[in-house]
């Protein structure tokens, strides 16, 4: 087979790819930026007349205050994942091959189940009657039923459970690279624990700490159904925005602007991931 026919072989299977890229993709992009650029009518409808007042709204203060309070939610449970994934990664890394196989299999469960349906199953957790309240009750843990939905506190609780995944397996892949030589070479030389996690495990997991953090901030800013269950409604994110425009103000045209304004954010993220990656593989490597 010759050079020229292998360039079209080569092609051809990407047509399928291409095809989903732009039918699925970006075409409904360029369908939502088109008609960001439009006006709403009193009926729901939408005017094809050119404007940027849409634009203009979304820096209004009311929706300011909505992009802060989302970037505040998606970075608390950012670090909330971090907390948790760094010491189960770790514990994960001295098990046996075949125990690691089954524990990082056990963390991949829970998508197996749709995970609206694991968020209600959290109500019957959370909810002041619920599983939670009932046990610490009886311990004698605490004396008063605990408010942990309906607030900020059921937020990050949903949050964190249904992102979680994606920062434990990218730190794994980083933690698995380590040599653990290197970890006993440095506790031989009289390190201490914390020591060797700050000065060792952090620079060489920086890539995968890094990838897993942009895998958890970007969707925690849209995942308006956590909001609504767990949070009852009562805060709003760039998700529930963007939902409620569409759905129930029927204005189109700025839940497409706001929806631009989303994926310019999250473009924004990933670039910054690209610029700093090479750089953060870098450091992980040396």
């Amino acid at each position: 087979m010759t050079m020229n026919n292998k360039k079209i072989w080569r092609y051809f299977f990407l047509i399928p790819v291409i095809v989903y890229v732009a039918l699925l993709i970006a075409l409904p992009l360029l369908y939502i930026l088109l008609i960001s650029f439009f006006k709403s009518d009193s009926y729901g409808g939408m005017i094809t007349t050119f404007t940027i007042q849409n634009y203009i709204e979304v820096f209004d203060q009311v929706y300011i205050n909505v992009f802060l309070k989302s970037i505040l939610i998606a970075g608390l449970t950012t670090f909330i994942c971090i907390l948790i994934s760094y010491p189960f990664v770790l514990a994960v890394s001295h098990k046996k091959p075949r125990t690691q196989k089954i524990l990082m299999t056990l963390v991949m469960v829970p998508f197996l189940t749709n995970s609206l349906i694991r968020m209600y199953g959290w109500l019957v957790l959370l909810r002041k009657s619920g599983v939670i309240n009932q046990v610490l009750l009886g311990t004698g843990v605490i004396h008063e039923s605990l408010s942990l939905m309906y607030n900020m506190s059921g937020i990050l609780i949903g949050m964190t459970y249904t992102l979680l995944p994606f920062m434990i397996l990218p730190l794994y892949s980083s933690v698995s690279t380590i040599d653990p030589s290197l970890l006993e070479a440095a506790s031989d030389l009289g390190a201490s624990k914390i020591k060797i996690f700050f000065k060792i495990i952090v620079p060489q997991t920086l890539p995968g700490l890094f990838n897993g953090s942009l895998m958890v901030f970007t969707p925690a800013l849209g995942y308006f159904f956590i909001v609504d269950i767990l949070g009852g409604g009562k805060i709003m994110i760039l998700g529930n925005l963007i939902k409620n425009q569409f759905l129930t103000a029927r204005n189109w045209p700025f839940g497409a602007a706001i929806s631009i304004v989303l994926v310019l954010i999250t473009s924004l993220l990933i670039l910054a991931y690209r610029k700093l990656g090479g750089k953060m593989d870098d450091l992980g490597g040396a």
